[in-house]
């Protein structure tokens, strides 16, 4: 690859005005982000750029920082050092909800839902606090078209409208992954970090999952956060991994398919990168 040792490749990226300013055509920037917990830096020195429309995966060994960076990005942590930017404005300060309300939405690697709600109500929820009716919570289901129009179209667009009437606690872990999804959607995101999507999805549910999360919109920039590496390789179009904390490298899949410190870091599990690369290879093939 063409980064020198010990020098991320997004560096090249960044604005030629230095470090602490956002790059021109990123929806999101991290600059030089540090995250200590007493003598232990869990994050050091990471600068990440997402462009607009962005396919882009953080991958890493357990234990690589990257739940925490995706922490930091979200707001759930504070830096010690650094500066984050959605859209050119700093939003380093800003509390969770506050970013989500600019369009930065997450999921998590842990289910995060109303057990007792059904899919439905979930949405219309959702879309009816988007709108700015969360005043008005005690109106009956459908008593806003436009509410039920968009919680339909979210339930036919991520396979669920044949569980919509019933409680989520119901529902197969896949499907409880996609009704996740669908919330984030739901909330108008401009940026979607998706962490670890198809963690503990059973094997027979997994492929709807895959197909669903390649099909969501262009023009959602997209940070996605796994360790499959199947999915990793056939949705991103970049890539940045992160190893103790810090940035290794960045590129294409092909430069981190080829990257021998990348496969050195997952400790003999080249093999499963090839393996990936090949099946997203076929599946591309296949789609042209």
């Amino acid at each position: 690859m063409s980064a020198a040792p010990g020098r991320s490749q997004a560096s090249s990226h960044r604005s030629p005005q230095g470090e602490g300013t956002p790059v021109t055509d990123s929806v999101l920037s991290a600059q030089g982000l540090v995250m200590k917990f007493g003598g232990i830096t869990a994050t050091n020195k990471v600068t990440l750029d997402l462009q607009k429309g962005a396919r882009h995966a953080l991958i890493g060994p357990n234990g690589a920082g990257k739940t925490t960076l995706i922490n930091l990005l979200t707001g759930v942590l504070q830096p010690t050092e650094g500066k984050i930017f959605l859209e050119g404005q700093d939003i380093t300060r800003l509390a969770p909800y506050q970013r989500v309300r600019r369009g930065m939405v997450r999921t998590f690697q842990i289910n995060q839902l109303f057990d007792s709600l059904t899919p439905l109500e979930t949405l219309a929820m959702t879309v009816s606090q988007q709108q700015g009716l969360g005043g008005k919570w005690w109106q009956a289901l459908g008593a806003r078209r436009d509410v039920t129009e968009r919680s339909e179209q979210l339930l036919e667009q991520f396979h669920l409208t044949a569980q919509m009437a019933q409680p989520t606690r119901v529902l197969a872990y896949g499907k409880r992954r996609l009704l996740e999804i669908a919330i984030a959607l739901a909330c108008q995101p401009r940026v979607l970090l998706l962490d670890e999507p198809v963690a503990g999805v059973p094997a027979g549910e997994r492929e709807e999952l895959l197909q669903t999360v390649a099909a969501l919109p262009a023009e959602v920039s997209i940070l996605l956060i796994e360790h499959d590496m199947d999915l990793v390789f056939s949705f991103a179009k970049r890539m940045t991994v992160l190893v103790n904390g810090t940035v290794l490298t960045e590129g294409d899949p092909d430069e981190i398919a080829s990257d021998s410190r990348v496969k050195a870091v997952y400790l003999g599990h080249g093999d499963e990168i090839n393996d990936a690369m090949e099946v997203a290879g076929a599946t591309r093939d296949e789609a042209q």
